[in-house]
């Protein structure tokens, strides 16, 4: 009886290089049928997912992205110990097809394992497109007559041809792989085999086990003590070096074409990976994006402000003709549709935003721009992987903490998400659009990039100063792949915008929505009961608690102390508060803006841009949100560094704000 008989299930794990299109596949082959656990011991996510072929089932593992079985960080362990887990019965090692050599070193350790492995060829129609050709038939007899099938994950081609594959393999086993290594390496390797036997009959992986011993791996020579005695110093280097020069001839038997697209990629990389100008190119390209946030999304948004405007009308009167209660028209209208629909006008803003991301990370910039940060990184004393998790605190922190993982050293992680919140994630651009279009109107675009520039520029500071505390420690360069560029795939994009504008409206659906209903009844609840003056409920007693402390920084308005506050639930919240603080239906509207100002001004006839600046700077320096402050708790462990982080960001907000508004002051009294 065969095994696929006598086992109607297998356990397949899917490995293979950081964006290989990995997940894609993995996301494909299983739908929505998803199982979210933690890997034992650590908190790195565990997917699990299901899929069938005629009428076996199959358990696929996402693995996190790794680039050997050589680990050092948490997700490189996770991914090993899944990789030698003995209830995995079937390695889908997921090889982009573009980065093919690059791709190679971790197939040839995973081959090395001795379980049977099927070679997911991932992303074909990019090769077809670059017009390169891969030879499918030498392919597999040099990797052992290992099944490769090509596919598209993006497509979702090839997948049941894939799964044909791993139930095949499986069932049938696999050859046994053996890459020469030099004859001392062999010798000792047949010594290392022959001990381990002896001990353990049944082990498996021996030749594997006997290799990391003579790289020197920690783990492994913990396993097995005694080979201390045939090791007598680590062979990692030569080792390292066969497989690459295997991989060489690999590459020169199988693919074809490819040094044309090489060659229009490094003349490229000779201007945006420049030692000099790369970094100010950088900035340059973010300072259009920016101008297209602004530009762009601003000719649109006057389709959401007209919307806006006609459900606030439209449920005023509604609501007025059914005879409901004043307070309940007015939490409808002027808390939840004014709360909660201020902050979806900005929606054109962060589309157009998360648009531009999308195509810059698509088309292979950011490596190059994590890359030309990595000098930058090491002279503040992180680790060059730092960069990558402060880029995505562009787009949102909480992630970007998370990605903190890719880091050696809990040291390493932890400064890293010290500065990471520095970053303007999307939540404060709306903060950004409604401040900068109402007290600089002239050049908003500039007002908000400068936020963003700020932004980097406090995260190295911080590492510098920590660095100074730290006396210089010296941290490990970023060894990154910069892969070819290529044009942006629309469907990845789409993906991508999507998913993120998704976020958002679920943020506005329940964070921004429970945050609206709860700034209202602060605001016409107090001491004594319902109030018809804001300035006698709870809401105000809390922001006059806070005006002595605002005051120097020139938000010494209760209103902007509450505001502040709210803004700690999510960062968008501090855009409705004013929403609902003045009374708005529109706050992004020209109307909207215009009466905000107003209001503003009506209480401190000084409040003007400087005053507005401060605001901004505070924002995105103070306390970041629920969400990222839980993350940091789940990921450091600690309660302690986590509130003396947030401790430190406050403090630091407040010094930034009060030194730029009192400079920002006295320079303008100098002035006139």
């Amino acid at each position: 009886m065969s095994k696929a008989q006598q086992k109607k299930h297998i356990n397949a794990a899917c490995i293979g290089n950081p964006n290989c299109g990995k997940t894609t596949l993995f996301n494909a082959l299983t739908g929505s049928r998803l199982k979210v656990a933690n890997w034992p011991g650590v908190t790195v996510e565990r997917f699990e997912g299901a899929a069938k072929y005629e009428d076996t089932e199959i358990t696929l593992i996402d693995t996190p992205g790794i680039y050997s079985l050589t680990c050092y960080t948490i997700e490189e362990k996770v991914t090993r110990q899944c990789a030698m887990d003995d209830e995995i019965d079937v390695i889908i090692n997921v090889v982009d097809a573009s980065s093919m050599e690059r791709n190679l070193y971790l197939t040839l350790q995973l081959l090395e394992l001795g379980k049977p492995v099927v070679i997911a060829l991932n992303m074909m129609d990019i090769v077809k497109e670059r017009g390169m050709e891969i030879d499918m038939h030498r392919l597999p007899e040099m990797l052992g007559n290992v099944p490769v099938v090509p596919v598209s994950a993006a497509k979702r081609t090839g997948l049941d041809i894939l799964l044909h594959a791993v139930i095949h393999h499986y069932e049938e086993g696999m050859d046994e792989f053996i890459l020469d290594y030099p004859s001392r390496i062999e010798e000792k390797i047949a010594a290392l085999s022959k001990v381990m036997q002896a001990g353990d009959p049944s082990h498996s992986s021996v030749r594997w086990h006997a290799i990391k011993l003579l790289e020197d791996d920690e783990e492994i020579k913990q396993e097995h003590p005694s080979s201390s005695d045939i090791v007598d110093r680590s062979y990692e280097k030569e080792i390292i070096q066969c497989k690459y020069a295997y991989i060489e001839q690999v590459m020169a038997e199988t693919l074809f074409h490819k040094s044309r697209k090489a060659a229009a990629t490094d003349r490229i990389d000779r201007l945006l990976t420049h030692p000099v100008w790369g970094i100010p190119i950088f900035l340059l390209i973010m300072c259009l994006v920016f101008f297209l946030t602004f530009t762009v999304g601003d000719a649109l948004k006057g389709i959401f402000e007209e919307g806006l405007s006609l459900l606030s009308e439209g449920a005023a009167a509604g609501l007025e003709s059914i005879g409901v209660s004043g307070w309940l028209e007015s939490l409808l209208v002027d808390g939840i549709i004014a709360g909660v629909g201020g902050i979806l006008t900005f929606i054109p803003n962060i589309f157009i935003l998360f648009l531009a991301l999308a195509v810059l990370e698509d088309s292979g910039y950011m490596s190059r721009v994590a890359y030309v940060m990595d000098s930058v990184m090491g002279r503040v004393g992180l680790s060059g992987k730092a960069f990558l998790p402060m880029i995505l605190g562009f787009g949102c922190t909480v992630p970007a903490i998370m990605a903190t993982r890719a880091l050696e050293t809990e040291h390493d992680r932890r400064k890293t998400m010290l500065v990471t919140p520095f970053m303007s994630c999307s939540a404060r651009l709306p903060i950004y659009v409604l401040f900068s279009e109402m007290f600089f109107p002239k050049n908003p675009a500039l007002a908000a990039f400068s936020m963003y520039v700020i932004g980097m520029g406090t995260a190295i500071l911080v590492a510098l100063a920590v660095n100074g505390l730290e006396k210089g420690r010296i941290n490990d360069s970023l060894l990154i792949e910069l892969p070819e560029y290529k044009r942006p795939n629309a469907r990845t994009i789409r993906i991508y915008v999507w998913n993120k504008l998704k976020d958002y409206l679920q943020k506005a659906g329940t964070t921004i929505f429970i945050a609206s209903i709860v700034i209202w009844f602060v605001l016409n609840f107090g001491t004594s009961g319902q109030v018809s003056d804001p300035s006698g409920s709870f809401g105000a007693m809390i922001g006059r608690f806070l005006v002595p402390v605002l005051a120097p920084a020139g938000l010494g308005m209760w209103q902007i102390g509450v505001a502040l506050v709210s803004g700690i639930s999510a960062k968008e919240v501090v855009v409705s508060s004013f929403a609902v603080l003045f009374g708005v239906a529109n706050a992004n509207s020209d109307a909207g803006m215009a009466a905000i100002v107003s209001n503003i001004q009506s209480i401190n006839p000084a409040f003007g841009p400087l005053n507005a600046y401060c605001l901004m700077l505070f924002c995105l320096l103070y306390v970041p949100c629920v969400a990222t402050v839980a993350t940091i708790r789940k990921e450091s462990g600690s309660w302690k560094f986590t509130m003396g982080m947030i401790a430190f960001q406050v403090l630091l907000a407040w010094l930034a704000a009060v030194a730029v508004f009192q400079i920002g002051s006295l320079l303008a009294a100098l002035g006139s």
